[in-house]
Parts: C-alpha cells; structure tokens; sequence
C-alpha cells in the first residue's frame, strides 16, 4: 500500500514538473507574440482556445452536469480576475525578461497568506511573516527600484501577482463545494466571452501563418498545463507538490537563453534565489503546520 502511495506522489510530482515545463513554454511563445501580436488579441485567443477545448473533451463526457454551479455570479468573478492576470502577463513579458518576469510571479502563494491574514483574518505565523518579507525583499532585488535598469513597467508583474492572489483566494473558497473541471470550464468561456468586447478594437491582421501557428502554441500549452496540472493534485497533496512548481523558474531561464540569447545577471539571480527559496520554504511550512493547502497559480 505504502509502495502504491509512493508512486502516485513520483507520478503527481513529475506531473508537476511537466506542468512547469508547459507554463515556460506558453510564457516563452507570449513574449515572442507581444512582438506582433496586440494584447487583447492574443489573452482573447488563448482562452478561446481553452474554453473550446475543455468543452470538446468534457462535455461528451460529462454532459449538461459540467454546467452545475451553485455559484455563478463567483465563477465569471473567477474568470475575469484570471484574465486580468493573463493581460498583465502579456504586458510585462513585453518589458521584462523570462526569468525574472516568473519569479515575480511565483510570489502568489506568499501574496495570499497576506490577503488571507488581511482580509479573511487567518492567523499567520511569524515564521510565514518572514518567509513573505524574504519574498517581496526578493522581488525588490529584481526590480532594483531607482536603479538604471529600472522602468515603472517593471511594476506590472506585481499588478498580476495581486490579481492572481484574489483569483486564489476564491478558488480556495470555491473548490469546497464546486467541481474543479465545472470551474476550470467556466474559467475558459468567462475569459473568453469578456475579452471578446474588447476584441473588436484590437484586431489586426496577422503577417503570416507563423503568428496563428504562434497563437495555437499558446492555447495549447496554456490547456494542456492546466489539465496536467488537475491531474497532479489528483494524485498527491497540494503541499508536497506545491515546491515543484518553482521548477517553472529554471525552464524560464532556459527559454530566456534559447529564443532571446538572455541569461539573468547575478543579482537577479539573487533575488530568483530568495523568491524560491522563501515560496518552497512556505510550502514545508504548510506540510508541518497541516493547514489546507493553497491552490497552484494558473496562467
């Protein structure tokens, strides 16, 4: 039984890693996009891509039941605030390397022990306290404000990260009750639906079929990521697999170093390092302290 256990937790934590690898990969083809492609344009194909997807493969399978949400008001909630992430993603890998652009990003789990101390009155350890301070301090090595290097684009990973800690912060409420496949159904076509109001505006035609081939890349590592990553947190808990996710940093990296020639500088490093280092601390400290476990981020 124990040997069963073990390999489902090797298998959820390769399944992770995969899932990291998939993320880079749709962060890598959306920094190349941002080049031609316009920002309401591409976040509006990547989750039509999703939602079209996820209703081709579900509801065959799951019927008119997909659709049952005792909350649906929170679910188009739900679905705007990760577009919102997704269109501060497009933005900031406009401006800010790969690396460094998913550091910032894997803030989140730390952001949303602040929010949940804030705003839900949880009571947070002074051990997870320092473990937040270690992370923005991370953050703050990175951005290196008042620097030369520094722009207040530089500032939009941060209007992300805060984004996608309320987008957590329901998913944790939400997941109590509801079915994860209805919710990352509903997270598809809400995305979809409310950039399409926009779409209008921002469509252009594209130079060639590589920006569609381009476009497609997108949309598929962004669903395959997150069915994967379904898949992972079906076979171990949250908590062990949760230091995995910051594998997404090294694939970033090496990304960055194929398609862009660009490798961190040291000091960047050393905020990465401060990043991971606190996040996957803060993931141990949810194993010792056997508290409910905070949902990956999605991108």
């Amino acid at each position: 039984m124990r040997d069963l256990q073990a390999e489902r937790v090797l298998t959820g934590i390769g399944l992770v890693v995969l899932a990291t690898a998939c993320f880079a990969t749709l962060d890598t083809a959306t920094k190349v996009s941002t080049t031609a492609v316009p920002v309401i344009m591409g976040v509006w194909f990547r989750y039509a891509f999703q939602a079209l997807a996820m209703s081709a493969v579900l509801l065959p399978r799951h019927g008119l039941a997909l659709l049952r949400t005792a909350h649906p008001k929170y679910q188009a909630l739900r679905g705007a605030l990760l577009l919102g992430s997704s269109v501060f993603a497009f933005l900031s890998l406009r401006y800010m390397p790969m690396a460094e652009f998913t550091a910032i990003v894997l803030l989140t789990p730390l952001a949303v022990t602040l929010l949940a101390s804030i705003v839900l009155k949880e009571q947070v350890s002074a051990m997870r306290w320092g473990l937040v301070a270690g992370g923005f301090a991370g953050t703050l090595v990175i951005l290196r404000p008042g620097g030369g290097a520094f722009s207040w684009a530089m500032l939009l990973p941060i209007g992300l990260v805060v984004t996608n800690a309320w987008f957590q912060l329901l998913t944790s409420k939400l997941v109590q009750t509801e079915n994860p496949l209805t919710m990352n159904f509903y997270t598809g076509w809400a995305g979809a639906l409310i950039a399409a109001v926009a779409l209008p505006f921002a469509w252009t035609s594209l130079p060639s079929w590589h920006w569609w081939a381009l476009l497609c890349l997108m949309g598929f590592m962004g669903t395959v990521g997150h069915f994967i990553l379904i898949l992972a947190f079906q076979r171990a808990p949250a908590s062990t697999l949760t230091p995995y996710l910051y594998a997404q940093i090294g694939f970033a990296m090496l990304g960055g170093w194929i398609v862009f020639s660009r490798v961190p500088d040291l000091v960047s490093l050393a905020g990465i390092s401060m990043i991971a280092v606190c996040g996957a601390a803060g993931a141990w400290l949810t194993v010792k302290e056997r508290r409910v476990p905070i949902q990956p981020t999605e991108s």
